[in-house]
């Protein structure tokens, strides 16, 4: 076996996508401050598929929602793609929120705009280099929705106003899709094909996918399991 030469530098690990120190975030209540999330701390590569599993009130949502910049901590560390999410404010926390995807369980889709003009909204407040319209109707196409960019959501199954979510949520091309039971409202038939959705996603676009979930199936699916009870991370498989 030939040595290294003095020229070869040595390989370096790429740096994680996403990484969590330390984060907390606790709720008031009447009493003793609720706490969602207690001292949690995990990494997370690019293009991996994540699940985050526990109980009703473990931290779950409240995770997903601290990564994504809805909810602000009480302390700890976010970085994503080597930028500090924490402390960000302004118009700087507006540009890394449009990095980010989110994927509710109650579709939040508004019920006057057409599925075409859902998908369009994260995009409405601002100028882009790129037709609006043109990547809103691509991506329904991706979700297999190319025939109902002008229906409603009330003319939608539960399965369809998913679908317009999740190309809602890749208007910006985000390098980090933030799922939060996206399968909870949804027969189990429905649900596997919206994961099966967001995975072939996942595969295609290089993202990488957090879901909350309580269905071990779907959790099973995925690269890693986080765990989490009473806001603390139990085990990361």
């Amino acid at each position: 076996m030939s040595e290294r030469t003095s020229s070869e530098a040595p390989a370096t690990a790429p740096q994680p996508l996403l990484i969590v120190k330390d984060l907390r975030k606790s709720f008031p209540l009447l009493g003793a401050p609720l706490v969602a999330v207690n001292d949690v701390s995990l990494t997370i590569a690019a293009g991996t598929a994540v699940a985050l599993t526990g109980p009703s009130g473990s931290g779950k949502s409240t995770l997903l929602h601290l990564i994504g910049a809805i909810e602000r901590s009480d302390g700890g560390v976010i970085e994503v793609t080597g930028q500090r999410v924490t402390g960000l404010s302004g118009r700087a926390l507006a540009a890394y929120r449009r990095k980010i995807g989110f994927v509710f369980q109650r579709f939040h889709l508004l019920p006057a705009l057409t599925a075409l003009d859902n998908v369009m909204a994260p995009l409405i407040p601002f100028r882009t280099e790129f037709d609006k319209a043109a990547r809103a109707r691509e991506l329904l196409a991706l979700v297999g929705l190319a025939d109902r960019t002008s229906a409603l959501p009330s003319q939608l199954s539960g399965g369809q106003q998913q679908r317009v979510a999740i190309a809602r949520a890749l208007i910006n091309q985000p390098v980090l899709l933030l799922a939060d039971e996206p399968t909870g409202n949804l027969d189990s038939e429905t649900g596997t094909a919206i994961v099966d959705l967001l995975l072939s996603l996942r595969d295609e676009r290089g993202m990488t996918l957090i879901m909350a979930t309580h269905d071990a199936d779907i959790a099973a699916r995925c690269d890693r399991v986080v765990h989490l009870r009473d806001g603390r991370l139990t085990r990361w498989d």
